[in-house]
């Protein structure tokens, strides 16, 4: 996390800069609904790693109106599905951070994160050498997810 915060060009929430992008691989965001956005987490645990973001910037779930938590959750469930569907994983971690010390690395725009699991994901270098590795590029994750999204009803 040390890299990510120190290394970043351009100042404001990375949230907020990328729903104002358009959408694509340069800022990772496949589906926008009317409250939240689904986009690729950049620096992803697993593949098909997503995050589902409200587009309002609050930090707590209790500030968040609640038609967005309702579309927050709808989409998260769509997700699920639609991951289920591309990698077929064993189980999904979902789960949302809040505030710092509860590990947000992201800590004043509520999101929500779709973590596609499978038995042994965690190895010797994800878990000793603090270094994730991953069967796909982002470019590929993004194109599979997408194009599911699209067609799942």
């Amino acid at each position: 996390m040390k890299y990510i915060q120190e290394n970043r060009t351009e100042q404001g929430c990375v949230f907020c800069l990328a729903a104002e992008g358009d959408d694509g691989l340069e800022n990772l965001i496949f589906h926008r609904g009317e409250g939240v956005f689904m986009i690729l987490n950049r620096f992803p645990y697993t593949s098909g790693h997503v995050m589902c973001v409200p587009y309002v910037h609050v930090a707590k779930l209790q500030d968040l109106p609640a038609e967005e938590r309702f579309e927050l959750m709808e989409m998260v469930t769509k997700a699920v599905s639609v991951l289920d569907s591309v990698y077929q994983p064993e189980g999904f971690n979902l789960g949302m951070n809040l505030g710092d010390v509860a590990g947000a690395g992201i800590a004043d725009h509520l999101h929500m994160h779709i973590v596609p699991r499978w038995g042994g994901d965690t190895s010797f270098i994800s878990a000793v050498g603090q270094t994730r590795v991953l069967p796909e590029s982002l470019s590929e994750t993004y194109q599979r997810v997408k194009a599911a999204w699209d067609k799942f009803n």
